[in-house]
């Protein structure tokens, strides 16, 4: 599979063209952002540790049914995933109270509710992303009642699938954001990264944070937190 042409670019990965209509190279950077890009660095890197964390975790949950756009690796930082329709929510998995939602809610962060929380945000960096409900959506044109039934499905399985692959390595999942596509027979399919800059994950023994809260508030060793993340990945997943 040839990389063509540079088709988009965001603040931490380029999409390439591919000589094939339904398959693009995803290329992980180096650069790390917060705030809205209010706050950047590059890491040196980072690209190839997100892409090890993001394909071991979606190679996982194909393996367990899940429809994702991931097909393979493609060298250190790129993966070869399927063309998908991209539909602009957002949906934010809650385990553990944290971040935002303590910020928004007036809560301590490490409270654990009887439920799994989901929120759904429209991806509008001009709005700041704001949290939309289910008839929002629907309103909006941008998924059915019976598409977001699905979607919410999805999210569960995944969640379950992840919480149980990280309580294997010493990790509480406490929450995570993803964002699904349309394949060409209109299925909905998983169409994001999974990582610690998409995912807040927290060591079991220590409460240590393991992902980009340690960029976003200055805790240091971002890297080296990755890489522990990725290698113990790698052990479970051998």
């Amino acid at each position: 599979m040839n990389q063509l042409e540079l088709l988009y670019e965001g603040r931490s990965k380029q999409i390439y063209k591919t000589d094939s209509d339904d398959r693009v190279i995803v290329r992980f950077k180096d650069d790390i952002s917060a705030f809205y890009n209010i706050k950047r660095a590059i890491i040196e890197n980072k690209g190839r540790l997100t892409c090890d964390i993001s394909s071991m975790i979606l190679g996982y949950l194909n393996s367990k049914g899940i429809s994702t756009h991931f097909v393979e690796r493609v060298g250190d930082d790129g993966q070869l995933c399927r063309v998908v329709d991209h539909v602009p929510v957002e949906v934010i998995v809650r385990n553990v109270v944290a971040g935002s939602m303590a910020k928004r809610l007036g809560l301590d962060e490490g409270i654990v509710p009887e439920n799994t929380i989901f929120d759904l945000c429209l991806r509008r960096s001009d709005l700041g992303d704001p949290l939309i409900n289910d008839h929002h959506a629907v309103a909006l044109g941008l998924l059915s009642y019976e598409e977001l039934a699905k979607m919410y499905e999805m999210s569960a399985s995944i969640n379950n699938y992840l919480v149980e692959l990280f309580e294997s390595v010493g990790i509480t999942v406490v929450d995570f954001k993803i964002e699904f596509g349309r394949a060409a027979d209109g299925s909905l399919v998983l169409a994001d990264e999974l990582s610690p800059d998409t995912c807040r994950l927290w060591d079991k023994a220590t409460g240590e944070r393991m992902d980009k809260d340690r960029f976003r508030r200055d805790l240091g060793r971002v890297r080296e937190t990755y890489e522990e993340v990725a290698e113990r990945l790698r052990n479970a997943l051998k």
